[in-house]
């Protein structure tokens, strides 16, 4: 966990997330907080990362999330390098 995120207001913003029980709930909260470009990012993300997980080729990736070569390779760096916290959701989504 990088400490430089770890705060008394971040901790609510993810204690909040955790109290949401429906995807409705979901798209009534992340609607209010954040803009629709955000909620599309966070989601072509994590598309970007399942692509990524079963080998599909940055051109594959860019062509079907219309993700920049960028995003690709910052999304390939955390599968690689970051906290596996890709890795925890689609185990859990399995």
């Amino acid at each position: 966990m990088n400490p430089k995120i770890k705060t008394d207001a971040v901790d609510g913003l993810f204690d909040a997330i955790l109290k949401l029980e429906t995807r409705d709930e979901c798209y009534t909260f992340f609607e209010d907080l954040c803009t629709i470009n955000e909620i599309l990012s966070l989601s072509q993300r994590l598309e970007v990362a399942k692509m990524l997980r079963e080998k599909k080729t940055y051109m594959e990736i860019a062509e079907k999330t219309g993700a920049s070569t960028a995003t690709i390779s910052r999304v390939n760096r955390s599968l690689a390098y970051g906290n596996d916290g890709y890795e925890m959701v689609f185990n859990r989504l399995s």
